[in-house]
């Protein structure tokens, strides 16, 4: 027997070298000859370098009002915080009365175009002009409620409700805060007046005896701000192609009441006011700037600092009757709670009921630059 054993040794030797040769070796140390090389390890491809390109190679630049461009761009330059961005917006502030052609001329020799990411949205948005009463109605019978006592932002963003015992909660929601009434109104509006007004975040209210005042955006609940264009299309009380902003409040003061309250409520977010005097400016957005109208854009600021000087172009419309492309320079002055992502931006069009059809139809499919010193 023990013979027999030591007999097979040899054998059960080979037979484990026969198997081993099969198999595949560790992933550590080098492979030994006569061993199958393993296949080669997927490497991740290095990254892309910035696209660059001239100005006048961007889609549209030939066609574009450059020196209304510039102007734009040189009268908000200034809340820039990037070295070299500083200090062109400084060149540029100290050429004084700009001649036709030199906008275009110093654009072009200060800065190259770097692609922004891949395909994205385009959307538009303005200051509306809404009659306001001072006295609630049938037809005002939504109230314009200033920034409340209870609601503070605790120290990581989120908006809290403070509670008579000390303890707080997340504010409530729009349904909720609408069923509470309101304590101190600043006006009265026209419940899918108030709603734009929220959604856009600032206007000018009119009043019976003349007055215009500045409705200015306050606080919001905290609430994620929820789009009911695409509800009310899945529901059938909006044409695919027709869910612009002027079809949306059309039917809402058709039907309003319990049946319009209830879409106004898919959105649970609640913007709060203040007024002041209407001064006759353009709207102030997030960096402190006055919005000049068309050359205004709001961003998502993850993405992009306010004063960077952006190309777009959009095209491809989704909503009927809608210009078919945007192309042109504008300055990232803004933002919103919708506005999130690298290739989004929301277009400021001006103020009143022109600018407020425009940027109603505005959903395009975006692509960006941004212009970069050289």
């Amino acid at each position: 027997m023990r013979g027999g054993v030591l007999a097979a040794l040899p054998a059960l030797l080979l037979a484990a070298l026969s198997l081993t040769a099969c198999a595949t070796p560790q992933e550590h140390g080098p492979v030994p000859p006569g061993f199958p090389q393993p296949p080669p390890v997927p490497r991740p491809p290095p990254p892309e370098p910035p696209r660059r390109v001239e100005l006048s190679a961007l889609p549209g630049w030939a066609a574009e009002d450059h020196d209304a461009a510039f102007a734009a761009w040189r009268a908000t330059c200034g809340v820039v915080r990037e070295a070299r961005m500083a200090d062109l917006c400084a060149r540029a502030r100290s050429i004084g009365e700009v001649a036709p052609g030199d906008g275009r001329r110093f654009l072009e020799r200060a800065f190259v175009a770097e692609r922004v990411g891949g395909e994205g949205v385009l959307t538009a948005y303005f200051a509306p002009v809404y009659e306001a009463r001072m006295s609630s109605s049938a037809e005002f019978r939504a109230a314009v409620r200033p920034r409340p006592a209870d609601l503070v932002v605790a120290q990581g963003g989120e908006v809290l409700q403070v509670k008579a015992d000390g303890s707080a909660e997340p504010y409530p929601e729009r349904a909720a805060i609408e069923a509470a009434p309101p304590e101190t109104p600043l006006a009265w509006m026209r419940p899918e007046e108030l709603f734009f007004l929220q959604v856009q975040g600032s206007g000018v209210l009119t009043f019976p005896d003349g007055r215009r005042l500045k409705a200015l955006y306050a606080a919001h609940n905290g609430r994620p701000f929820t789009g009911i264009a695409n509800p009310m299309r899945d529901r059938g009380l909006l044409a695919r192609d027709n869910t612009s902003g002027e079809a949306i409040r059309t039917w809402l003061a058709a039907h309003r009441g319990p049946e319009a309250d209830e879409i106004m409520r898919l959105n649970p977010r609640y913007a709060f006011f203040r007024l002041t005097p209407d001064d006759g400016q353009p709207p102030l957005g997030a960096a402190g700037q006055p919005l000049p109208a068309g050359r205004a854009v709001a961003v998502d600021p993850a993405f992009h600092p306010y004063g960077e000087l952006l190309w777009i172009d959009g095209e491809t419309p989704l909503l009927a009757g809608a210009f078919p492309t945007y192309r042109r320079l504008a300055v990232a002055l803004d933002t919103g709670g919708a506005i999130r992502g690298e290739v989004r931006a929301d277009l400021y069009l001006g103020q009143g009921e022109a600018a407020g059809a425009e940027a109603g139809r505005v959903r395009h499919t975006l692509t960006m630059w941004r212009l970069v010193p050289r």
